[in-house]
């Protein structure tokens, strides 16, 4: 979600606190800070300063920008006519991958993969709005593929930081009462997930490098350049992370939000090579570059990453910039084709074996979308 688009959620936060029948509908969604152990251990972490967390590197934001382009909405930035979406029962997915390494998309970053046995769900989104109220916010383009009580059973759930379009309210108590997954969060999101009803024995809150196990597969909490909050008053308070998914046959590395890092090229020294690399290419501006890395930067980052499949993800679901909503994926094929990465974008809802995919379907409509020269994105130093 735009840099823009958070604060003025943000915004909205605050709002209804003023609300009275409104601050009923909020205040559950919203969350809750940690206390106690927890929020011992996160003042304990590197990346705690000040009583935030930190990125390294500080992000760049241009209020007045940002301003001038959420008012200058591209006219395709919605799609007029239903996506492509394959639904299905699930059922699919109850049969062992092939190749060992299955993945299925089911819109921005939630997907499901299978790796050497071991089936995670990652920033789980089943429905409604990126927002703390079903009311407003940006509304979703198509239902889930796979309805929430048809997922096979998943042995973990994996959040990579608690914005609204990455981790909701709903979805999780839903999932709760249907199955007992681990939840792998960063630090500091336990808080919330506790309070919306999970079981505190099945959470495991990481700090950057920190790594836990599921079954056969280690998940390594990596770095990332981002931020958190769900209302103006905790902003920061909860740590946001990427992960390396490490099996015995077959390695995922998964962005979640982020900027370009310095640490990537440990990330890859430690964990590399990936079978796959799943990066977030969409919602960009220029008022707010480091926020997410868009989709040049995105392909820079699957070959630092030393990668073999790249799959573009948080795109394709809500509009949450004022770019069009194809010009992600527009541009990714531009510059794959480039710098000859081999690429694959698959429908809402298709799942796929990586080592078994040919050439990208472009599934998407023509439409009139920006190149880079015409929509620069500001470069920031990593030094």
């Amino acid at each position: 979600m735009s840099w823009f688009r958070k604060t003025a959620l943000g915004g909205l936060g605050l709002g209804v606190l003023a609300g009275g029948g409104i601050l009923a509908d909020a205040w559950v969604p919203m969350g809750k800070g940690a206390v106690g152990a927890r929020l011992e251990r996160m003042q304990a972490s590197p990346q705690w300063e000040d009583g935030v967390f930190v990125n390294p590197q500080p992000m760049y934001n241009d209020w007045k920008e940002s301003v001038r382009t959420g008012f200058n909405m591209s006219p395709v930035a919605t799609p007029d006519s239903p996506l492509p979406v394959i639904a299905s029962d699930g059922s699919q997915l109850l049969q062992a991958p092939q190749t060992g390494l299955r993945m299925t998309w089911l819109g921005h970053s939630t997907q499901i993969l299978e790796i050497d046995g071991v089936r995670v769900i990652t920033d789980p989104i089943f429905g409604g709005r990126a927002a703390p109220v079903d009311w407003a916010g940006p509304a979703p383009w198509y239902a889930p593929p796979i309805a929430l009580e048809d997922l096979p059973p998943l042995d973990a759930v994996l959040i990579s930081h608690d914005h609204y379009d990455h981790l909701q309210t709903d979805t999780i108590t839903a999932l709760v009462a249907l199955q007992d997954p681990i939840f792998v969060v960063p630090l500091g999101v336990g808080a919330h997930l506790e309070y919306w009803g999970v079981s505190p024995d099945r959470i495991r809150e990481l700090d950057w490098w920190e790594q836990t196990q599921i079954g056969g597969l280690t998940v390594v909490s990596t770095p990332s350049r981002h931020a958190s909050g769900r209302q103006v008053f905790d902003q920061m308070h909860t740590l946001w992370t990427s992960y390396a998914l490490l099996g015995p046959e077959h390695r995922v590395w998964f962005s979640g939000d982020t900027g370009m890092f310095p640490d990537m090229d440990q990330v890859s020294q430690r964990y590399g090579p990936f079978d796959l690399t799943l990066v977030e290419v969409g919602a960009y501006d220029q008022g707010w570059p480091d926020w997410h890395m868009g989709p040049e930067q995105a392909v820079d980052a699957h070959v630092i990453l030393d990668g073999a499949l790249f799959v573009p993800i948080h795109w394709g679901l809500w509009n949450l910039a004022s770019h069009g909503w194809t010009e992600p994926v527009e541009r990714v094929v531009v510059e794959a084709e480039r710098q000859q990465v081999r690429t694959y974008i698959p429908k809402p809802g298709e799942s796929f074996e990586p080592a078994l995919v040919g050439e990208v379907d472009r599934w998407w409509p023509e439409l009139p979308w920006r190149t880079a020269q015409d929509y620069p994105v500001r470069a920031t130093a990593l030094d």
